[in-house]
């Protein structure tokens, strides 16, 4: 063991949701497999991209199966694995489900990081999950070059209440429980550059589970869901554009984002994955002329445990917006609406 205990970040090529592969690149290999047609109690497979996979159970259950796991997003270890643990579970609660339990999935590098900060990042991980009275139950662990950790996630839902990222209509109204800018704060933090009070705003979100999910499917008017990860604003709201076939207009001033984030983006700080993708869906974003570049990083910028996106009917949208705010969402904000045509996303 070296004298000099490295860092998490220092020892990953990228960090959190940033290290997914591109949109376009993961929608090109996914083309190539073959859809699970064979199985009727599939009720949500790969076909838009959605948060999770659902299998229907029996009348009342469908079983919610998920997997997310990343390199470090911050250098300690025990915010890691609570950061990572809050991602995975995400996933669950983003189809409208409860999560049951969870599997620990664990990727270290031998010889570099002592055996405890590894077990800092399992007990940061196992204290999210007991936050939503889940056990870790067990998991697999192997030597790899970069430090990773994440959860095999597993929830149940009733089958016909199951919220998908593709039953969006027109006129509904978009919400986002979240604020933006958490890639905007790992490149800061990698470059010594994110401050105490930054760093807890990051810590705040990111470790927020997204349990008002499992409460969405009671509420009247949610129709679609999606969480908002490593594709960024624009590419979740994408996904959900094309799965509803329906196109969608987003309000700049509308959108919420952490404290601090557009100081940083201004200031040049960005994440190659909010380029890459940009380079995956831009020809399916209208921008308004002469956006700066470092404000559309921030429509691009990927999200590690980034918050809920709703679409909501009209007449629903305020007592949502309101119930998420009394739930500990002060960021919620109401940012655009779902509309007739082309699925493209449209900034004004």
């Amino acid at each position: 063991m070296a004298d000099v205990e490295p860092s998490l970040t220092s020892l990953a090529h990228g960090g959190g949701c940033g290290c997914k592969l591109a949109p376009a690149v993961l929608q090109s290999l996914l083309a190539k497999v073959p859809a699970a047609r064979a199985f009727p109690g599939l009720l949500v497979g790969t076909e838009t991209g959605d948060d999770a996979a659902v299998y229907r159970l029996n009348d009342s259950q469908a079983l919610v199966a998920t997997t997310d796991f990343f390199t470090p997003v911050v250098d300690d270890p025990y915010d890691f694995g609570r950061i990572a643990a809050a991602n995975a579970l995400s996933d669950v609660y983003a189809m409208g489900g409860t999560p049951i339990l969870a599997l620990a999935i664990l990727g270290m590098p031998l010889g570099k990081l002592a055996p405890e900060v590894v077990g800092r990042i399992l007990a940061g991980g196992a204290s999210v999950c007991a936050e939503a009275g889940i056990p870790v139950a067990g998991g697999h662990s192997i030597d790899s070059p970069e430090p990773i950790y994440g959860l095999v996630a597993l929830g149940l839902v009733h089958p016909d209440r199951v919220l998908r990222n593709s039953g969006a209509r027109a006129g509904d109204r978009l919400i986002l429980t979240k604020g933006l800018g958490i890639g905007i704060f790992s490149a800061a933090l990698k470059r010594g550059a994110l401050d105490p009070a930054r760093y807890g705003v990051m810590l705040d979100s990111t470790t927020r589970l997204n349990r008002i999910g499992a409460m969405l499917p009671d509420l009247p008017g949610v129709h679609a869901v999606t969480d908002v990860t490593g594709f960024g604003l624009l590419g979740h709201a994408l996904e959900m554009c094309r799965g509803s076939r329906l196109g969608a207009r987003l309000r700049l001033d509308a959108l919420p984002f952490l404290e601090g984030a557009s100081d940083l983006a201004r200031a040049g700080f960005g994440t190659g994955a909010a380029t890459r993708n940009w380079a995956s869906y831009g020809d399916a974003v209208r921008l308004p002329e002469g956006l700066p570049e470092w404000q559309r990083g921030l429509l691009c910028d990927p999200q590690t445990s980034g918050g809920l996106l709703i679409a909501v009917a009209p007449e629903a949208a305020a007592d949502l917006l309101a119930g998420l705010r009394q739930a500990g969402h002060e960021g919620a904000a109401e940012i655009g609406a779902m509309r007739q045509g082309t699925p493209v996303v449209e900034l004004t």
